[in-house]
């Protein structure tokens, strides 16, 4: 049950922030994403058997980097939906932010692998090489999870009245030439 309500909190979570990546995250989001990561600890601490000073440096790891990945999560988002705009059917796509769109995807990812390589790396002066393993491993599941249930939110939201994803609202002109 207890992780059933952290997989559930997890994906309600992003799911209010990304509601429109353009406006910062409310009070909600930030109220809701803090409470996972209490609940994301507490389970962690217990499963690879922490100490306290263990658990009080991976928090703080936790914080700093998820605050730098959620940023590059959202502007994945941002590019995603740019693109998409940009590759309408029957609409001339503008090159050149294409392109752009598509080099910002690619550094992106580049971004994202260096950030993970540079969590682990400081993980690694205060956890065992078999609690970075498990500790990677829990996370890995619970993102799968997460990825899964958004999936399954995503194709409940579509229906009578609701926008697929990828399609344009009736009268919107694709962007032209933005990133």
């Amino acid at each position: 049950m207890q992780r059933l309500c952290l997989v559930l909190s997890l994906v309600l979570a992003p799911g209010l922030s990304a509601q429109d990546p353009a406006r910062p995250d409310t009070a909600e989001a930030e109220r809701l994403r803090a409470q996972i990561e209490e609940r994301f600890s507490r389970h962690v601490q217990e499963e690879l058997r922490l100490t306290a000073d263990q658990a009080t440096k991976l928090r703080a790891s936790q914080e700093r980097f998820g605050t730098q990945r959620r940023a590059l999560m959202r502007q994945q988002m941002e590019r995603r939906r740019a693109l998409e705009d940009q590759m309408q059917p029957g609409v001339a796509a503008n090159a050149d932010s294409v392109r752009k769109l598509m080099d910002g995807n690619q550094a992106a990812r580049a971004q994202m692998l260096k950030l993970e390589q540079d969590e682990d790396r400081e993980m690694a002066g205060y956890l065992t090489p078999v609690q970075r393993a498990r500790y990677q491993r829990m996370r890995e599941m619970l993102m799968r999870r997460v990825n899964e249930m958004r999936e399954q939110r995503r194709g409940e939201r579509v229906g009578p009245g609701a926008r697929p994803p990828g399609q344009r609202l009736p009268g919107r002109r694709p962007r032209q030439g933005r990133i």
